[in-house]
């Protein structure tokens, strides 16, 4: 294996390496379990906001508005960016099951038997008995969607870093082309190209079930939309149970989180709690084994390497800190937005169906991103790190909350009832809207899905590529933590969430989103400078200690390296 020089790091073009077929494989479980939780989600707004339609005991809305419990959008948003703040919290729980305790595989088949549980009360909640009484529904909802949440978190958190580490090139190499030209083997690229996909599958998953559901919702009823995505979740641990022989298992380290949290203490006491720069490298060089020599703590089991590690996982969740901004714009689109909708020119589409643009967006550009651009940018030596990628892909949201803010205003301009354009209704009860195309949406839900291209799928990658190898899902748990943080932010948000107001809210949520990219840029912009260095750090060395010894392998002559099939 012939490794890069300083000159050619600089100066050869950087090449993916070969996707392992087992990658593919728990891409399409995430695929499955994106259509249970996307199919189901589609239908909320709907299912709480809107009344039961007269005669119905479905919910299912036929040639008109589907609905069941008519509490109103501003209840309609607060629950469902309370299941976006709980499906994102959850992450937090089982990481820290999978890196402590069972490890990545069983803690995302506990957690999909903890989901499972989940849906099965979201279709009692929708079932004709309980749809007419709209106490009992929404008691069965709310459980439901707590019990769904804590599974999809444990799942989330773990099926992301379970994908790449199905990739075992972990070093940078040189390769000759057909063509003879030499290029660089860069496993942050199989990476940044195995999450594409990743999130081209989720978006597969989405789209899919989004539409088939509203469909359902529409033509049949409720419980129709929530039995269907428990029947796609099914299919999940079939799948992975399957496989299993074949995939890369990292087994869980055990004390690993406890001694992170202690190297970080010491390293505090040492440099004093003010200490201006925390992530730089002279902050956690005390702290080293070699540094400290004769004077380490028993509990201290891994190298000077591991240091390095955590200091670059640290970096990385420094990172994620601006994300609630960025999420706040995407947030708009599982509530506010179909609402929107619903007040526009729809023909025969439903007003849910039209938030589907934002999937068919995502799985439209991420071949043209990885076939055409990133490589072309690549042969013109632009190096588009994950700095530079999530940087555009705020201000691209941003862009999102300002075209729905000018169709916003354009609706209470032209809506027979002014500002009040929700429900609005003639003497007849017939529902009145803006003469304005619903197709208008496109520009929105197309600028998302670019965004996330940028922001979303890169974070899966920062995450990924720099947190120490036994700590992958804590790090892309308090990545996805962001989210939860957004969404409690959201719900600061919620009285903005209802005419005459929607016009601030969309402003107000752009405004934020390109703060949010300014700041972003100027905190990580020195960072961005580090990222080939921070790719390169050589593998580290951990060990936990051995059960009912007090000692560890490491004592025993023995050095386990965390990548060994299970």
């Amino acid at each position: 294996m012939i490794h890069p020089t300083e000159e050619e790091l600089h100066t050869l073009r950087r090449v993916s390496g070969k996707i392992p077929w087992t990658a593919y494989t728990v891409a399409f479980v995430e695929l499955c379990e994106r259509f249970s939780y996307y199919g189901t989600t589609a239908v909320f707004v709907n299912f709480i906001q809107q009344p039961l339609p007269e005669g119905s005991n479905t919910g299912a809305g036929f040639s008109g508005q589907s609905g069941a419990l008519d509490m109103g959008q501003r209840a309609s948003t607060g629950l469902t960016t309370f299941n976006q703040f709980w499906a994102y919290i959850m992450p937090l729980l089982g990481a820290y099951m999978a890196d402590q305790y069972w490890g990545r595989f069983k803690t995302i088949q506990i957690s999909i038997a903890i989901a499972l549980v989940g849906h099965v009360i979201l279709i009692i909640s929708a079932i004709p008995p309980v749809i007419v009484h709209p106490t009992g529904a929404i008691t069965a909802f709310s459980i439901g969607i707590v019990i769904m949440g804590i599974g999809v978190g444990g799942f989330k958190s773990n099926i992301s870093p379970l994908i790449a580490e199905q990739c075992t090139e972990t070093q940078m190499r040189i390769k000759i082309t057909n063509k003879g030209e030499r290029v660089i083997m860069d496993p942050a690229v199989t990476i940044s190209r195995v999450y594409l996909y990743f999130y081209l599958m989720i978006n597969v998953g989405s789209l899919t079930g989004s539409i088939g559901m509203v469909y359902a919702e529409k033509y049949v009823g409720f419980w129709l939309s929530f039995l269907l995505p428990t029947l796609m979740l099914c299919i999940c641990p079939m799948v992975i149970i399957y496989c299993k022989k074949r995939y890369i298992l990292n087994p869980p380290d055990g004390s690993v989180l406890a001694k992170a949290w202690k190297l970080w203490l010491m390293a505090v006491k040492k440099r004093g709690v003010f200490t201006k720069n925390k992530n730089s490298r002279v902050f956690w060089e005390e702290v080293k084994p070699s540094t400290l020599g004769t004077a380490k703590p028993v509990w201290m089991t891994f190298d000077d390497k591991w240091v390095d590690e955590v200091r670059r996982g640290l970096i990385a969740c420094k990172v994620f800190l601006w994300y609630p901004l960025y999420w706040l714009a995407y947030g708009q689109m599982t509530n506010n937005l179909t609402s929107q909708a619903a007040t526009m020119n729809l023909g025969s589409v439903p007003n849910d169906i039209v938030s589907n643009l934002n999937p068919i967006f995502i799985v439209i550009l991420i071949p043209i991103m990885d076939g055409l651009i990133y490589p072309g940018l690549r042969k013109l030596g632009f190096k588009y790190t994950p700095i530079k990628r999530i940087t555009t892909g705020f201000f691209l949201a941003s862009c999102a909350m300002i075209s729905a803010t000018v169709t916003q205003h354009y609706i209470y301009k032209m809506n027979p009832c002014g500002k009040y354009a929700n429900g609005c209704e003639d003497a007849e009860g017939n529902t009145l809207y803006a003469d304005i195309s619903v197709w208008v949406q496109i520009l929105p839900y197309g600028l998302i899905g670019f965004s996330e291209i940028m922001a979303s799928v890169t974070s899966l990658e920062y995450a990924f590529t720099k947190a120490p190898e036994n700590m992958r899902s804590t790090v892309q748990a308090i990545a996805l933590f962001m989210n939860a943080i957004s969404a409690a932010i959201s719900q600061a948000l919620v009285a903005l969430s209802e005419d005459p107001l929607l016009v601030i809210n969309y402003g107000v949520v752009a405004g934020l989103a390109a703060l949010g990219g300014v700041l972003f840029w100027f905190t990580n912009a020195k960072v961005d400078k580090e990222e080939d260095r921070l790719n390169l750090l050589p593998h580290a060395q951990f060990q936990a200690k051995v059960e009912g010894t007090g000692s560890s392998d490491l004592e025993k002559g023995t050095m386990a390296t965390g990548s060994e099939k299970i």
